[in-house]
């Protein structure tokens, strides 16, 4: 049987951690950050774990991860 390609976005976006649960980078820290006040995007900055409903749909995209 041939290997399972990776989804490459998917790879990009999401690592796991050494216990094996995925972490990801938060959303809302791209554009309109002006009024957003200095201490909401510093905790934007850190990454947080996925969320257990959407842990199934990442391994089977990243299926080497």
């Amino acid at each position: 049987m041939p290997k399972m390609k990776t989804k490459r976005g998917a790879a990009k976006r999401f690592k796991a951690t050494g216990s094996g649960k995925i972490q990801r980078a938060q959303a809302f820290t791209s554009h309109i950050l002006t009024k957003k006040s200095t201490k909401r995007k510093r905790n934007l900055r850190k990454s947080c774990l996925v969320d257990a409903t959407n842990v199934a749909a990442i391994k089977r995209m990243v299926p080497y991860m």
